[in-house]
């Protein structure tokens, strides 16, 4: 029986490689698979070692660091005198799986990589480590197959997993009805982050800018995102009080229903692009992180959508742009200005035809399960 180890880092990444593991299952059943992740990886029948929930916090902290070393110890330690997996298949989490990657290639151990960490965007340097350590990136971008070719590097383009993941729209009537939404009001929706780190550097910002503009345009409604990875404890901390409703665990249905969105950068915003919904982007934290930001970065643009498209079709609002009088006129604009939202809209509709219709768990694993049954990458 062959064996494989799957490491994850955050929520996301937790739903990719359940796919990814249920589409290995489907190829043969006779696979050990084992690893780190969340109840998404359990369910589709992976034995945790850990759960990654303490995992995905931002930060230098040195519990953070201390916790991420004495993991990733506990990890190789396990892998090599233990489980003895004949792959480990990395997904998502660049800090931490880079690192574990060298540990890996030093014991023997075949490394593959899925939606590997966005050299292009920053730290270009990267690469030469992923070069090193990694035997086969498995990516999800159609820019990324040459770059990383172009270095030596084995690359295979699996297509990016939300064109084939991603929920069809939901009704829009039946989610108001079901949630008390007035049907006669324009819903916008705020997605503060699924981090500890978001909530405490937006969460604020998004609700008085949205107080703001309720009171302004009395024809508006707000919800706010709570994402599922967080407790109700941590999230309320940051929320405080406010009329506003929240919803858990219903992203992408909110995102297919709203009027516009305010969001933190992530891949939330290219989850609202496949819907077409309008959206500005707002982030912000310590200056010292954005500082360090811009020395690192490669490319100028923050969210997928203009990434993708190499141009401004998201509005991007920085640092000290972040603000209630940036914010609202952005959304005020999406709102209330019809030329400028159909425009969007169909800017938004050109990003989608630029992925690939693959079904990106499906190729992941054909490359994964080719790699087990080989005994090559």
């Amino acid at each position: 029986m062959k064996k494989l180890f799957v490491v994850t880092g955050e929520y996301s990444g937790d739903i990719h490689a359940s796919h990814v593991v249920k589409a290995l299952y489907e190829l043969n059943a006779d696979i050990e698979i084992e690893g780190i992740g969340g109840e998404n990886m359990a369910k589709a029948g992976v034995k945790l070692f850990e759960n990654h929930s303490k995992m995905s916090s931002v930060g230098l902290s040195p519990q953070i660091i201390f916790n991420h070393i004495m993991l990733g110890k506990r990890l190789v330690d396990y892998l090599t005198k233990e489980f003895k997996p004949d792959a480990v298949l990395l997904i998502d989490y660049g800090g931490f799986n880079i690192r574990i990657a060298g540990f890996l290639k030093k014991a023997g151990i075949k490394v593959l990589y899925y939606i590997p960490p966005q050299v292009w965007a920053s730290r270009k340097g990267r690469i030469h480590k992923i070069k090193k350590n990694v035997d086969e990136v498995l990516c999800i971008f159609p820019f990324e197959q040459p770059l990383y070719e172009s270095y030596g590097i084995k690359c295979h383009y699996c297509g990016h997993p939300l064109v084939s993941q991603l929920s069809e729209k939901t009704d829009k009537d039946e989610f108001f009805e079901k949630h008390g939404f007035d049907k006669q009001k324009k819903l916008v929706s705020i997605f503060p982050g699924s981090r500890v780190f978001e909530l405490k550097y937006l969460m604020d910002i998004f609700v008085k800018t949205a107080q703001f503009l309720q009171k302004k345009h009395p024809d508006l409604q707000f919800c706010v995102s709570h994402a599922p990875n967080l407790s109700d404890e941590v999230y309320n901390k940051f929320l405080k009080k406010t009329d506003f409703k929240v919803i858990k665990g219903e992203n992408q249905a909110l995102l297919s229903v709203s009027d516009a969105l305010i969001l933190a950068s992530g891949t939330v915003a290219l989850e609202a692009c496949l819907y077409q919904t309008p959206m500005i982007i707002a982030y912000r934290g310590p200056w010292l992180f954005y500082f360090i930001y811009l020395l690192v970065r490669c490319i100028k643009r923050v969210s997928l959508p203009n990434i993708i498209s190499d141009r401004l079709i998201v509005p991007e609002l920085l640092m000290s742009d972040v603000n209630i009088n940036r914010i609202s006129y952005e959304i005020e604009r999406f709102l209330y200005d019809s030329e400028y939202r159909n425009n969007n809209i169909l800017q938004l509709g050109e990003v989608k035809s630029l992925l690939s219709d693959k079904v990106s768990s499906k190729e992941a694993a054909q490359a994964v399960y080719k790699a087990l049954q080989s005994g090559q990458i």
